[in-house]
């Protein structure tokens, strides 16, 4: 009996000693898992751009396993969560992936909603890579698992800045944002940087998200007659509304956004609205093999790619490279490989510095019949 009673107990220490390794066994060692995770938001009026980073990321795993996927992992799966673009339901998303023991994480979109889930992934020495939030703020805390694959508002600002004094030979900006963390971080920055480019700002204005009527402040920028009229809102469906308003209150000024309104339903909702609009977005090279190779694989499933589509098949890549290259999914091996590689994306070439930026490339597009098209790069001063 007693021999029983010891065996039954040897039995259930090893079932219990299975249990507690089962996180790291759900990561590593051959046959296994690759779990990684991906936070934007999937509802709400961000949704369309939140959708993209999921495809993109989605499209980064099916090439790879395409390929023969990672030596040492049976599978690689994707965990998709929603932020809504809020801090509070990003960090919750963030302790859901933790919960589901993901060894990565592609995401967020908004800056408000990354920097938080962040700190939280940092914890748990997660590392995480954004395709799309361009704060400052999100590289410059100093967490150590904290990579950014799109480039930062600082550099968009003054490529902005530059296009204004150089390109359109402007000598005022009425600037307005919606007061996310985003949109009024690049507004603030462009705003500090005109005096340096002798351009005068005649008034820093701000509207609220969701706001649908836009009818007050636009009202004001008519009566103030700006040569450039500075539109940094969190999405292209509001920057959609933003610019219709505008055409039919009859404001005649050069119109400049950013990179989040750089999405196809800028020009469904928008239409003839957008035509002629200027915005600061990332360089592309979509005649680049990794470019067409990336689009193969992502429109026929996904139909086209999105603002940030490229970038978070970017963020997913280098992370299922360096996993790859470690040989095993621990964080700090992946994070050397991630410092130590070199590859052309389908946005961009990808070079993770010791802060986690892979530097910016921005230039100045146009809408023109409906489509985004590469006009000015404020490097060269040349258009293309």
């Amino acid at each position: 009996m007693k021999r029983l009673m010891l065996l039954c107990v040897a039995m259930l220490a090893v079932v219990l000693l299975a249990g507690c390794g089962g996180g790291e066994e759900k990561t590593a060692g051959e046959g296994k898992v690759l779990e990684i995770g991906s936070i934007s938001p999937l509802t709400g009026p961000y949704a369309a751009d939140g959708n993209d980073i999921k495809n993109g990321a989605l499209t980064a795993i099916e090439v790879v396993k395409s390929e023969g996927g990672i030596p040492g992992f049976s599978d690689i799966t994707l965990s998709s969560q929603d932020s809504a673009c809020d801090p509070r339901q990003a960090v919750a998303a963030a302790n859901k992936l933790i919960n589901e023991e993901v060894s990565g994480v592609i995401g967020a979109y908004c800056s408000s909603a990354t920097i938080p889930a962040s700190e939280t992934l940092a914890e748990e020495n997660i590392v995480m890579l954004t395709p799309a939030s361009t704060s400052e703020k999100v590289t410059e805390r100093g967490l150590k698992y904290m990579f950014r694959t799109c480039g930062r508002d600082d550099d968009q600002s003054k490529a902005a800045a530059t296009f204004i004094r150089d390109f359109l030979k402007a000598g005022n900006v009425y600037i307005v944002d919606d007061k996310t963390t985003y949109s009024q971080g690049l507004a603030d920055n462009l705003e500090k940087l005109c005096p340096e480019y002798g351009i005068e700002v005649l008034a820093h204005d701000h509207v609220n998200q969701g706001d649908k009527d836009f009818s007050a402040v636009l009202t004001k920028v008519k009566a103030a007659n700006p040569d450039v009229f500075y539109v940094s809102l969190q999405n292209s469906a509001t920057g959609a509304l933003m610019l219709t308003q505008a055409k039919r209150m009859g404001i005649d000024a050069e119109i400049l956004a950013q990179d989040a309104v750089y999405h196809p339903q800028l020009m469904e909702i928008a239409k003839d609205a957008a035509n002629g609009v200027y915005l600061t977005f990332g360089y592309t090279d979509k005649e680049s093999e990794s470019y067409k190779r990336f689009l193969d694989a992502y429109k026929p499933k996904y139909g086209d790619p999105g603002a940030y589509s490229a970038y978070a098949y970017d963020s997913a890549m280098a992370y299922l490279k360096a996993v790859k290259q470690a040989g095993s999914a621990d964080a700090d091996k992946v994070r050397q490989a991630l410092l130590d590689m070199t590859f052309e994306g389908a946005s961009k070439r990808i070079d993770y510095k010791s802060n986690g930026d892979s530097g910016s490339n921005y230039v100045i597009q146009v809408v023109r019949d409906g489509e985004f098209v590469n006009f000015w790069d404020p490097q060269t001063g040349e258009k293309f």
